[in-house]
């Protein structure tokens, strides 16, 4: 369970520099590059963020993962 989440972290992380990278670089001719690559790098950082959170809302609801932390009480 740690594993897949570090790894979509990991992938959010590098689809976020990517779009940055994209961003940032230019055409051949010396004008800006086409913005397809930094939207399409940002919507597959978006798509995984969304099945991370629904995978660790699963794993609650499965028992997978159980909360931790400080008692209520204290």
């Amino acid at each position: 369970m740690k594993i897949v989440i570090a790894l979509a972290l990991v992938l959010i992380l590098l689809a976020l520099a990517a779009a940055g990278l994209f961003m940032l670089r230019r055409g051949p001719d010396g004008a800006a590059a086409p913005k397809g690559r930094m939207a399409r790098a940002l919507a597959i950082r978006v798509g995984v963020s969304v099945a991370l959170f629904l995978f660790v809302l699963l794993g609650y609801l499965m028992g997978w993962i159980e909360p931790t932390g400080i008692p209520a009480g204290r």
